[in-house]
């Protein structure tokens, strides 16, 4: 597995690593329209990511029309449905910023998620290289919707049936696709992380260990709650 030295961008809070990684994707994005005319960004649920979210839409000169954004996985349910993380980032980005409306790319898990999996792999499919991918870390170590004790997925985004955590159902990129990617961002918050973050540098069997053991070069941001157990 990945041996990293984790938290070397280490912040006090969340708030911080927040801010932190608003400015490192903004960054990243500038250089990318640079070179390529767009940026292209694969996007996490949770709180930690909706406040870098809502930092990048309050910073100026950022060319939000030259901005992809895609789903790095979602939730089944009615696409008005309060749990999906693509009603969160639309009520975060798009409302903010409407110009970044045509390239904003949601899992369509409403339309089923066999139909959905198959839809968003042959969308990505002529779009990969992404420029940079944003992942979060839950407390049992998954990250996207790649949970423990669970078989590594080929292909680049699976239907999910089991996940451990509501709802069963969902859609999820799979690690193939998730380090398609010139830039692989992790960010951890919350002392609820700790154990599973000191797990990982140890070299423990995690989805999230298993995805950034693919990629190489991980940046992660981390608060002091999260590595508090690290060595």
């Amino acid at each position: 597995m990945c041996s990293l030295r984790l938290c070397n961008h280490q912040y006090a809070d969340a708030a911080q690593v927040a801010a932190a990684a608003a400015r490192h994707i903004a960054e990243v994005a500038q250089q990318a329209i640079a070179a390529r005319g767009r940026f292209q960004l694969v996007l996490a649920g949770g709180t930690t990511p909706l406040a870098v979210y809502a930092q990048l839409v309050a910073m100026p000169d950022i060319e939000w029309a030259r901005w992809h954004l895609f789903c790095g996985d979602e939730r089944s349910g009615a696409a008005d449905d309060p749990a999906r993380n693509s009603l969160a980032i639309e009520q975060i980005v798009l409302a903010q910023q409407p110009s970044a409306a045509a390239q904003w790319y949601p899992i369509r898990t409403e339309i089923g998620i066999e139909t959905a999996a198959t839809e968003y792999a042959a969308l990505i499919r002529s779009r990969l290289p992404f420029d940079l991918v944003l992942l979060g870390m839950g407390e049992d170590g998954h990250t996207a919707s790649l949970f423990p004790q669970q078989p590594l997925p080929s292909g680049l985004v699976i239907p999910v049936y089991q996940a451990p955590k509501p709802p069963a159902t969902r859609v999820s990129l799979t690690p193939a696709a998730l380090v398609a990617t010139h830039n692989l961002l992790i960010i951890i918050t919350g002392a609820s992380k700790a154990e599973a973050l000191a797990r990982w540098q140890q070299g423990a069997d995690l989805p999230i260990s298993r995805v950034a053991a693919l990629h190489q070069q991980v940046t992660v941001f981390c608060d002091h709650a999260a590595a508090s157990a690290l060595n």
